[in-house]
């Protein structure tokens, strides 16, 4: 209501302005949705009938192709290895990350500034520049084929944008908090554990969507350290449909369509967070 009567008094080039920005939202989120409806009910058809028929809707709505991905195609095994391997890396991301935060955002020593730049630096330098020297460390720790190895590679992957997003979060978090909670007889753990989370929440949301999403849609590292069929993740399992002579396009849309659904959900439970966890840090406490 408030935006109705805001938008009733603007100017005309405002309202022009305003509806211009609209229809660009409309086109773009057409953009961005019509790919994945397309997705979905190709995951219904034949190969012959996606090709025919591309953008129309099937002719009879059947999970056969399902049941075959599923089952025949071993992709309930990958989806578990995947689902275990990000959830893990999630869980070790947020630990070891809001760790980091809290000692650099809520401690003054001489390294601090060091230390924090250390972390920054993985922003820039990409982890799959050092594949090479990645894979001899894991070799030589015996963790070349295993989902630990894995787990490693993406939690390191994930810490330094971690700490810089709940850095700034917990950097804003007045000190009185912390103060109030010392003369209670809370030690630096009980404030980090019931202080400092509880109030970090949007931003570890912000941190579980920002880096679930490139973790169980990486290709890269999986390809290169896992070779055992039994371990291998939803991407690689995607990859299993396309043969050297043929694709099976349906097969491929419904193993697509399976691999984005926990996604979803992810964000439908965290979207709320979301926005309060781009924002959060903004303001200096």
């Amino acid at each position: 209501m408030i935006t109705d009567l805001k938008f009733r008094k603007s100017s005309v080039l405002k309202k022009v302005l305003y509806i211009i920005f609209e229809v660009m939202l409309i086109f773009y989120a057409i953009a961005i949705i019509f790919p994945i409806f397309n997705m979905v009910i190709s995951s219904f058809k034949t190969t012959s009938q996606i090709f025919k028929k591309p953008f129309s809707l099937p002719e009879v709505f059947s999970f056969k192709n399902y049941e075959i991905v599923w089952k025949k195609g071993g992709f309930a095994m990958y989806f578990v290895n995947s689902i275990f391997t990000t959830v893990s890396s999630i869980v070790f991301v947020i630990l070891f990350g809001s760790m980091a935060a809290n000692g650099i955002a809520r401690y003054k020593y001489k390294m601090r500034m060091p230390v924090y730049l250390l972390f920054l630096s993985g922003l820039v330098l990409p982890l799959k520049a050092a594949i090479i020297p990645l894979f001899l460390l894991l070799k030589s720790i015996s963790l070349i084929d295993n989902r630990w190895g894995l787990i490693l590679i993406f939690t390191a992957m994930s810490l330094p944008s971690t700490v810089f997003i709940l850095g700034g979060t917990m950097r804003s978090i007045p000190k009185d908090l912390e103060y109030a909670a010392r003369i209670d007889g809370c030690n630096d753990l009980s404030i980090y554990r019931n202080v400092i989370m509880p109030l970090s929440a949007p931003s570890i949301a912000l941190v579980t969507i920002y880096n679930i999403v490139p973790i169980w849609n990486d290709f890269f590292f999986p390809m290169v350290i896992i070779s055992s069929d039994s371990k291998r993740t939803v991407p690689l399992g995607v990859s299993s449909f396309f043969g050297q002579y043929q694709i099976s396009w349906d097969l491929v849309f419904t193993a697509l369509t399976i691999a984005i659904i926990p996604m979803i959900i992810v964000y439908l439970f965290m979207s709320k967070y979301f926005i309060k966890g781009m924002t959060a840090g903004a303001v200096k406490g």
